[in-house]
């Protein structure tokens, strides 16, 4: 009997790249939407493709300017944009939308 295992695992995906730091941010992030709205309250919102973009924009633009955090909820911009940017994905590929 051999001493070493095996595992057939060499072409799927290494879910150990995925940043932990911005990971964790944007956990926070919706753990603070789920509080404030409800859980999954994104897959809800009407016109949520444009929403989502302009939303993205705003985080990613508000980073741009030089803030870090979201003067709402004090988390990063970054992470409030990782999660629109989630949500559009998403959108664009479980949902036939305009």
């Amino acid at each position: 009997m051999s001493e070493i295992g095996i595992k057939y695992d060499a072409d799927k995906p290494e879910y150990g790249l995925i940043p932990p730091n911005a990971l964790h941010e944007m956990v926070k992030v919706l753990t603070v939407g789920a509080k404030k709205y409800s859980r999954d309250n994104w897959k809800k919102v009407p016109d949520r493709k444009r929403r989502y973009f302009d939303a993205l924009n705003r985080h990613i633009w508000a980073w741009k300017r030089g803030e870090q955090n979201d003067d709402e909820d004090s988390l990063h911009h970054l992470a409030h944009a990782m999660c629109c940017l989630a949500f559009l994905y998403e959108v664009d590929i479980l949902y036939n939308e305009d």
